[in-house]
């Protein structure tokens, strides 16, 4: 097996300019390295060429969809309408790997959804007049609307979601799969076919789990107790986001017996009108009182009303994380999707994307009132290793059938647990966590490796190998005798 070699310093012509690369000091490493935090030696790219004006679409392999600039300059404004493929522009030299882009800013335009920029329907305020008055309409009437009124409006603002190719229903992992492809890349050019790195979630455990609790109504603020005692029939904990302002009086006494019972309260928008983001001056104002807010309600968490968002402007917000961002957003009324199943950093803020499909969308827009559709993204996120996040509104279980579907999504969930396939925790854990995992970094070499941080202790080491032109995981377990070889598992 080929040694990682020692990272040093390179000078090579790059678009007519000489360049000089210090591992993770080059941005363009930045985002592959957060991702599977392994040491800075084992990756190193440089871009090929001069970027070119414009951007848009292109494919990094087949059928794996791309969004930015590059310097090849072929692109298309339209996903249906891609067919550059720059992977026939990656060059070797060295041990450097030259790629037509910046692997950062392509996997951030994903995370950050700056590719809606390309898109006429980003969100309400970016639909033109027409649904922009039939927006802002809908609101003003909503609190006299009926529940039927409301799906049949619903219905009719999604229609021909099915169409939309992009991003791909159920789940889309077009930004994990960009640095998975990087990081073959990056194993070839340095010669080597295993890498270590620092497994996703602590134990070992394969995938992670979080339940969460939008609560929308007064009648869902009086079903909280209900649902917990639900929840801790299957010994699970979760979440529940609070409307701080105008739908609904929040006691204390009403927020200390949530947080008696071990479950977490965050902050769920400010009044939940579906205007969060509609001015700059108007959210900050807003922003400052959630932050209020959040502090009173003893909340390191938030999700936005509907899941309305802009996360350009998330640094007004003093929350550790945020649950705002799905990974497919086919049907919500803000479209988009950050296109990854793991947690990422907004700047300061951790992101927690609500990778499965919401109750409400299940039962109310799919007429479903089965866990057919979850257990299927369920399969495709654990078998990448992903953070399964559910939401599942108090407002929307209190109805007999809908209750029993979410009790079976409990037994599913429970079963995962007791094979040991799932971390079932609270969103606070997993930013916790993952800001442990940000700060650890790996040191030693080939054949011993070792974790250093706060939380080594629950951090495991892990391996990626080349097989062909994939990928495959083993983690080292807790305990291994003293060898040249780790004991491992394979995934």
């Amino acid at each position: 097996m080929a040694r990682i070699p020692e990272l040093g310093i390179s000078g090579s012509c790059v678009g007519g300019r000489v360049e000089e690369r210090y591992g993770i000091d080059q941005p363009m490493n930045k985002a592959l390295l957060d991702y599977f935090r392994c040491p800075e030696a084992c990756v190193d790219f440089a871009l090929r060429g001069e970027i070119c004006p414009g951007e848009g679409y292109f494919y990094f392999g087949p059928g794996l969809l791309c969004y930015g600039q590059s310097s090849v300059g072929y692109y298309a404004e339209d996903p249906a309408n891609a067919t550059c493929d720059l992977l026939y522009h990656v060059r070797q030299e060295g041990s450097t790997c030259l790629v037509p882009f910046d692997p950062t800013a392509v996997v951030e335009n994903f995370q950050r959804e700056h590719y809606l920029r390309s898109f006429r329907d980003h969100g309400p305020q970016k639909n033109g007049i027409a649904k922009r008055t039939m927006f802002t309409l809908y609101y003003a009437m909503r609190p006299h609307m009926g529940v039927s009124t409301r799906r049949h409006l619903q219905r009719l603002w999604l229609m021909g979601w099915k169409k939309k190719a992009f991003p791909c229903w159920p789940i889309d992992r077009s930004a994990d799969q960009i640095l998975e492809k990087l990081l073959v890349g990056s194993m070839r050019a340095r010669g080597v076919d295993r890498i270590p790195f620092i497994w996703f979630w602590p134990d070992g455990y394969k995938s992670c789990a979080i339940l969460t609790h939008d609560v929308e109504e007064a009648e869902g603020r009086d079903f909280c107790s209900g649902l917990m005692d639900i929840n801790d029939s299957f010994g699970m904990k979760s979440s529940f986001q609070i409307i701080p302002e105008v739908r609904y009086a929040v006691s204390h006494a009403f927020l200390d017996g949530i947080h008696e019972r071990g479950f977490e309260v965050n902050v769920h928008d400010l009044n939940h009108d579906g205007h969060l983001y509609d001015d700059r001056e108007e959210f900050l104002r807003r922003a400052a009182k959630i932050n209020r807010h959040a502090r009173e309600f003893g909340a390191t968490g938030f999700r936005a009303g509907v899941l309305y968002r802009n996360l350009d402007w998330y640094d007004a917000f003093e929350f550790s994380y945020d649950m705002s961002v799905p990974n497919v957003a086919h049907l919500d009324p803000q479209t988009g999707g950050c296109c990854s199943v793991m947690p990422y950093f907004i700047g300061d803020v951790l992101e927690l994307p609500l990778t499965t499909t919401q109750d409400y969308s299940l039962f109310s827009i799919l007429s479903e009132y089965s866990i057919d559709l979850w257990k299927r993204q369920i399969e495709i996120i654990t078998a990448h290793y992903g953070l399964l996040s559910f939401n599942i509104h108090p407002d929307y279980v209190v109805e007999k059938r809908a209750r029993e579907t979410y009790r079976q999504l409990l037994a599913h969930l429970a079963q995962m647990r007791s094979a040991g396939q799932v971390w079932m925790t609270l969103p606070r854990e997993v930013d916790r966590w993952w800001r442990e995992r940000a700060r650890m970094r790996i040191a030693g070499e080939e054949g011993n490796w070792r974790i250093e941080g706060p939380g080594q202790e629950r951090a495991r080491l892990a391996y990626a190998s080349l097989s062909g032109d994939q990928l495959t995981y083993s983690i080292e377990s807790k305990s291994r005798a003293a060898s040249s070889l780790p004991e491992s598992k394979q995934l």
